[in-house]
Formats: structure tokens, C-alpha cells, sequence
């Protein structure tokens, strides 16, 4: 498996999607039945290879993706050949996580207890294990609203 098995809850949302998948087998709900009885780990497999297409298509798609904790923001815009950084870092014992320090921050972007980074990187090999390593540190994905209102700060 390349990135992760779907959850529990996931594949409950995407239940017709995954019966199309078995149909394109020609996996009927009678043989699946018979199949997660008496070849689990066949089930295993069908269900890893269905979590690895969800995934890619998903990870193809994304544009932005963002990471917020307490004292930081990485903001990140998905590029073909790269991905570009705008990080935000505060000094003082703000917390971006909650909306009291968030509207601290919108309020006070001049402040020096605000200090704002760029970066761009190449992908490697593969760009959507790469966007799937920031999403297991933390990452969501995102209509990149936040990256593009930091984008014209810095800009």
C-alpha cells in the first residue's frame, strides 16, 4: 500500500464508490460476502488497493494544503513542479489554534512577535507521497484562502 487504508468512516462515504470498484472486478456483494470469509486477506488487499486510487485522486487534486498549531502556520500552495511555502511564526504566547489568538495575529501581522518565512521546494519522485507526508505530520487540505491572503503580504 502506498499511502493509507481509508478509515472506518471513510469508507462508509465512499460505499457506492467502493461497490463500483468491486464491480469493475466482477466482485458482486454475494462474492465479496464469501471472499471476507474465507480469503480475508484477499478483502485485505481490496480494500488497500481502493484506499491507494481514493487517495491519489484526492492527493492529484490538491491545491493547498495547511498545518496550524499553537505558535505556527505552514501554509502550503501545490504547484506542478514544486510546492511553495508561507510560514508564520509568532514569538509571544499567542495561540493560533484558537480564535482569540488568530484574531491577535490578523490585528498585529506588522508586530515583531510575527516573523513570516517563504520557501519553495521541488518534489521528489513521487509529489504525491510527497503531499501525503505533510497530511501524516498534520496537514489538511484546503481552498488555500489563508495561503492567498499571506501570498499578497508577502508577495
Amino acid at each position: 500500500m502506498t499511502y493509507a487504508r481509508l478509515t472506518k468512516e471513510q469508507f462508509e462515504e465512499l460505499h457506492q464508490e467502493f461497490i463500483n470498484f468491486l464491480a469493475t472486478q466482477s466482485i458482486d456483494a454475494k462474492e465479496w460476502d464469501t471472499i471476507k470469509t474465507t480469503k480475508p486477506e484477499v478483502a485485505e488487499q481490496e480494500l488497500d488497493i481502493f484506499s491507494d486510487l481514493v487517495w491519489e485522486g484526492v492527493l492529484t487534486k490538491a491545491q493547498y494544503l495547511e498545518h496550524i498549531s499553537p505558535q505556527s502556520m505552514h501554509l502550503f500552495s501545490l504547484n506542478e513542479d514544486n510546492m511553495h511555502l508561507i510560514g508564520v511564526k509568532l514569538k509571544n504566547k499567542q495561540d493560533l489554534t484558537t480564535k482569540e489568538g488568530f484574531a491577535w495575529l490578523r490585528d498585529n501581522l506588522l508586530d515583531d512577535n510575527v516573523e513570516f518565512v517563504t520557501a519553495s521546494k521541488d518534489y521528489s519522485d513521487n509529489k504525491n507521497l510527497d503531499k501525503f507526508a505533510l497530511i501524516q505530520q498534520g496537514a489538511v487540505i484546503t481552498k488555500g484562502d489563508l495561503y492567498n491572503y499571506f501570498a499578497k503580504l508577502v508577495g
